[in-house]
Parts: structure tokens; C-alpha cells; sequence
């Protein structure tokens, strides 16, 4: 993405339809992929209801209207309005909310939103493991000899996409639009093949066949609703990909060919069921399995497969993405983030979070080994993530937008009836599996909030010992300090504050560098500053300079880029004669008040093993000292 948050080239017809591709592989991957697995868990799964002609009509009713009223209205009339300069996501519609609110009502919305954002990465880890391993599955249907290799066929295909994240997804990405036309397109085709056999199976556009549904089922019906779910588990892609491709291609791609496509193929299973109850173990195959002869499945599982894969890459990209957001808003220790392309800042790749989610995937698939167990822990960490959105969205519409409680109230309480509604279902599967992705939300959070929190209090003892900047500039005098040749730059937190290596520098050489810039590297709470609003420079006298360098949540701050805007603002510096300098420092824990002893320990850890700032920033190593110090928590 560029560093502007518009899409220019969105608004010509030929750039919305590239975009509205691009969109296709990207956005709609994994809500793409649902029909490998939906319907069969409300017919096959734990909760099941058997697939009569009124509990399939039931269950296409509620499918129907979910996808009408949490995708199409919910998230792209609705919560896409509330975009932080072009960018989407459950972080960036955190960062809209003012800090002006009441401060303990604030803090409660930026845990939930620290909260939301760490539970997608319990998703992260299920989507690709569920998804490939739906996809392989379908050997299965064609022919039981595959029945012991479909574990070890999803752990290959899995350790190949994992591995080849290093490489980037530019140019391969090129290929994804097209390939999930093509599935699309075939979605379609099965379900129109199907309908025309069953053309009743039409009338569940009627909302009545949801209401009759439940009120035959009663509970065990509700608890449906958990498998039902899973067509919109891709909900929160639309919204955080939205900085990606902008509002309108996304909204042109749902409406103008993933919806209809996505409901025919439903209806089509839907239609297969009520000829075919038998069917249910596996409608997504049997579509073409007793429509066409068995050598058609093969084909059908491995275009299932791409598309499998095509939507983990989505999954696994936005955990990069989200990853990033959340160490430039300073809620993740400084990891190492790769570019993998020269032109597109979006294509990153993050060594450690690749590697932790294969990992998970793995033992997820080893420790499951069907896709029907994984349902179950599928959908808990998205239903609370979907929660949190329309809370944040509310909070947002409200004092952001400035609409009217009596105008805006209604629509966010049907929206989490909804919301709370599904996660009602989904909680029930904690004990079979659910438990997982609310275990790593809740150790995600642990460490995000930790690190906050640790940051906040480190400051704060740095800040008590730490000399005002204008008094030390005011102490600086034409002979005194001894000045030597060259420039010396002093990373600093606080930019009204004299950098603790500087007081160290002077106190043990007790000299002073002819220019001295003291750099302060501050994340704004927008997805990016323009070049030309990134640097402030104010001469303090005596050759001193603060520098305080702008940059957005989705940009990556680096030393190079602050010293080419600094030359072309009329301060260029000589590489070989400037000098870094940099505090490091040892934590130690103590009883002080701040954080319990163990979360302590555990950011005093956090630190150690972060990236180092040389090669966070970008600094020259070989122009950079290093002072220590200790500082007692």
C-alpha cells in the first residue's frame, strides 16, 4: 500500500476491476473456502440436526440471512465507514477512538480491543489447518485408500506454504484473483446443477423457515447456530484488508460475484440433501461426486486445495499485518519484519510469527487430525473478535461521526444480538477444542498488555531520574563542555527529556560532539504520516537540534529514511563522521508499585529478547555506541 490512505486508481473502471481481483485472492479467501465444511457440520457435525426437508430449509434460511446481515450490511455498509485513513482492522478502529473519553471507560475499549486483536491469531492458526485439511479430505469421497495419507498430504502442502512466505506473495499474488474466479465460477456451476433438480430449495430465502427451524429445534437448534457461523468466519478479513484495495472494490467483488455465488452453492448442497440425506458426511464433494463420474473429484480437489491455500495466505499476510500494527502502536517487542517487495509496503514477512503459526498448525492438524473436530474449536475467537468490532464501531459512530444515540442504538443492538447470539452457540465448544484459540488470545493479550504496561512504567522510572532537555541545553555553554568534531545522534523516548547516553557520554568523556541531534521516533495512532509532514526540527542553540520524526502504524520507522529527509530539509550529515548513541538497559524487578513481580520478570524477558534498535531502525552498526544502565522497576 502507499503511504496516502486513498485509492485514486480506484475511481477509473479498468483500476476497480484490478483492484476488485486482487480482492477476489486476498480478501475473500477463507469466507470463499466455507462451503468445504458449513453445511456438513449442521448436518454431520457434534450438534447436527438430521437433514430433513425442513431442517435443511431452516438451516439455508439462516445461512441466507446471515450473510446478509453480518456481511453485506454489518461489515460493508456499516462498520467499513469507520476506516482510519483508508486503513481497516480491529487496531485501527481502536486507534479512532478519542482519548478524550472518560479514561477508565478508554481503558476498558483498548483492552477489548487489544483483546479482539489478539484473539485473531488463535484464528490464524486454525483457518489454515482447517481449510487445507478440508480440502484434502475430499480424496476420501473418491476413494478410501486415501483415508491414512490425508494427515500427512495436509502437513506437506502446509510446510510448503509456510516455507515459501520468505519469498513474498507479490508474485504469486498475481495468480490469485484469477484462480478464485475460477472456484467461484465452479461454486456456482455445482450449486445451479443441483437447483434446477430442486428448485423449492429456493423458497428458504424466506425468513420463516429460520424462525420455524428454531422453533421445532429449540435449544439443539440454537446450538446450530455454532455451524452456521462458519460461513461468515472471513467476516473480519473484509474490514482489515480494506487499507488493501479501498471500500469499493471490495464491495464490488461481494456483490458482484462472491455473494451469488457463495448462496447458489449453498442452496445447491442444500438441494442435495433433501435428495440425498446420505449425503451429509461430505456434501461439498458428493455435489459433483453423484453428478459427474468419480475422476471429477480429483480435479475438485485440487482446485479445493488452492483455494485452501490461496485463503490460509490471506489468514497468515494479515497476522504479518496485524503483527506490525501492533509493535509500531507498542503493544509487541520490536521483532525483525521483512519487506518483500520493493514497491509495496504491505508485503512484509515476519520470520518468528511464520514460524509460531506453522507450528500451531501443525500440532493443530497432528492433534485433530479432521476437519470436523477442528469446527469446533473454529468460530469462538471470531465471534468474540465480531463483538468487540460492533462495540468499538458504536463507540465510534458516536463520538467520532457524532450520530444520535436514538438513531444508532437500534441497528448496534441487532447487530449484537447477532453477534452475542453466535457466540452463545460457539461457547459451548470450548471443551472440544474451543478452549484453543481463547488460550492464545488470552496469552497474546497477556503479553501485549504486558508490554504496554512495562513500557508505561520503565518510562515513568526513566522520566524521574531524567534531566528536563532545556536545562541541559541551557547548561551548554561556547567553552563547556570541550566540543569535538562531528555530529552525534541521541535516540531519545521522550523528547523533552535528556537521553540518558548523553548524560552518560558527558559524565565519562566529558566531551561533546560539534552538532548534536537528539531523535525521537514517535508512532502516530494513523495507518501513515506523508513524507513531507515526517520530520519536525527545532534548533535549540549552541548547534543542539531535537528531531522528531512522524510515522504511521503502518510504516516502518528507520534511521536512513530520517537522515535522507534531514538532507533534503538543508541538514545533510557525513555518514563517517556521525556517531549513534543508544541506552541500554537492564530491568531489574522489584516490589515498586507498577505490575505484579511475574509480569515484571516476564517484560524484564520481553526486553532482552526484542530486536535490537541497530537493526529495528536500520542504524549503521558500525557507527553505534552502546551505554548501559539498570533501572529498577
Amino acid at each position: 500500500m502507499s503511504e496516502t490512505a486513498s485509492h485514486p486508481h480506484e475511481h477509473g473502471k479498468s483500476g476497480l476491476y484490478a483492484l476488485a481481483l486482487g480482492a477476489l485472492g486476498v480478501v475473500y479467501g477463507d469466507i470463499g473456502t466455507s462451503p468445504l465444511y458449513s453445511l456438513r457440520e449442521c448436518f454431520h457435525g457434534e450438534h447436527a440436526v438430521p437433514p430433513s426437508h425442513d431442517n435443511v430449509l431452516g438451516v439455508l434460511s439462516l445461512v441466507f440471512w446471515v450473510l446478509i446481515v453480518t456481511i453485506s450490511i454489518k461489515y460493508l455498509v456499516f462498520v467499513m465507514r469507520a476506516d482510519n485513513r483508508g486503513e481497516g482492522g480491529i487496531l485501527a478502529l481502536m486507534a479512532l477512538v478519542p482519548p478524550k473519553i472518560r479514561r477508565s471507560g478508554h481503558f476498558i475499549l483498548v483492552a477489548l480491543g487489544i483483546f479482539g486483536a489478539s484473539l485473531l491469531y488463535g484464528d490464524g492458526m486454525i483457518t489454515p489447518a482447517i481449510s487445507v485439511l478440508s480440502a484434502v479430505e475430499g480424496l476420501s469421497v473418491a476413494t478410501p485408500f486415501f483415508n491414512p495419507y490425508v494427515v500427512p498430504i495436509t502437513l506437506v502442502i502446509l510446510f510448503i506454504l509456510f516455507l515459501i512466505q520468505r519469498r513474498g506473495t507479490a508474485g504469486i499474488g498475481k495468480l490469485f484473483g484469477p484462480v478464485m474466479i475460477l472456484w467461484f465460477l465452479v461454486l456456482a456451476v455445482l450449486g445451479v446443477c443441483w437447483i434446477v433438480r430442486l428448485p423449492s430449495v429456493l423458497g428458504a430465502i424466506n425468513p420463516w423457515h429460520a424462525v420455524r427451524f428454531f422453533l421445532e429445534n429449540r435449544g439443539h437448534g440454537f446450538l446450530v447456530l455454532g455451524s452456521v457461523f462458519l460461513v461468515v468466519t472471513g467476516g473480519e478479513a473484509l474490514y482489515a484488508d480494506m487499507g488493501h484495495f479501498g471500500k469499493r472494490p471490495i464491495r464490488t467483488a461481494w456483490f458482484g460475484l462472491v455473494l451469488p455465488c457463495l448462496l447458489i452453492n449453498y442452496f445447491g448442497q442444500g438441494a442435495l440433501l433433501v435428495t440425498h440425506p446420505d449425503a451429509s458426511a461430505n456434501p461439498f464433494f458428493e455435489l459433483s461426486g453423484r453428478l459427474a463420474p468419480q475422476w471429477v473429484l480429483y480435479p475438485m480437489v485440487v482446485l479445493s486445495t488452492v483455494a485452501t491455500i490461496i485463503a490460509s495466505q490471506a489468514v497468515i499476510s494479515g497476522a504479518f499485518s496485524l503483527t506490525r500494527q501492533a509493535v509500531q502502536l507498542g503493544y509487541i517487542p520490536r521483532i525483525e519484519i521483512v519487506h518483500t517487495s520493493g514497491r509495496e509496503i504491505g508485503q512484509i514477512y515476519i520470520p518468528s510469527i511464520n514460524w509460531l503459526l506453522m507450528i500451531a498448525t501443525f500440532g493443530l492438524v497432528l492433534g485433530f487430525r479432521a476437519s470436523t473436530n477442528l469446527a469446533a474449536a473454529y468460530g469462538v475467537a471470531v465471534t468474540a473478535t465480531m463483538v468487540i468490532t460492533t462495540i468499538l464501531a458504536y463507540v465510534v459512530a458516536r463520538q467520532v461521526w457524532g450520530w444520535r444515540r436514538s438513531l444508532i442504538a437500534p441497528v448496534i443492538a441487532f447487530f449484537l444480538i447477532v453477534d452475542v447470539s453466535f457466540f452463545g452457540a460457539n461457547i459451548i465448544k470450548v471443551e472440544d477444542g474451543g478452549w484453543f484459540p481463547l488460550l492464545v488470545g488470552i496469552a497474546v493479550y497477556t503479553l501485549m498488555s504486558t508490554w504496554k504496561r512495562g513500557r508505561k512504567i520503565l518510562a515513568d522510572r526513566l522520566q524521574a531520574d531524567c534531566l528536563p532537555l532545556e536545562q541541559f541545553v541551557a547548561s551548554v555553554k561556547p567553552d563547556f563542555p570541550i566540543r569535538v568534531p562531528g555530529t552525534a545522534i541521541f535516540l531519545a523516548r521522550d523528547p523533552n527529556g535528556t537521553p540518558p547516553s548523553l548524560l552518560h557520554n558527558l559524565k565519562h568523556n566529558k566531551v561533546l560532539h560539534s552538532k548534536v541531534l537528539f531523535l525521537t521516533m514517535i508512532t502516530e495512532e494513523v495507518p501513515a504520516v506523508p513524507a513531507n509532514e515526517r520530520l519536525d526540527i527545532q534548533p535549540l542553540g549552541q548547534e543542539l537540534y531535537r528531531v522528531i520524526a512522524h510515522y504511521g502504524f503502518m510504516q516502518n520507522p528507520e534511521v536512513p529514511d530520517v537522515l535522507r529527509l534531514l538532507k533534503e530539509k538543508g541538514m545533510p550529515l557525513e555518514p563517517m563522521s556521525t556517531t549513534f548513541f543508544l541506552s541500554r538497559e537492564t530491568l531489574i524487578p522489584s516490589k515498586r508499585p507498577g505490575m505484579a513481580i511475574w509480569r515484571e520478570k516476564l517484560f524484564a524477558v520481553m526486553v532482552r529478547n526484542a530486536q535490537r534498535p541497530t537493526d529495528f531502525f536500520r542504524i549503521p552498526v558500525n557507527r553505534v555506541v552502546e551505554l548501559g544502565m539498570q533501572v529498577r522497576l
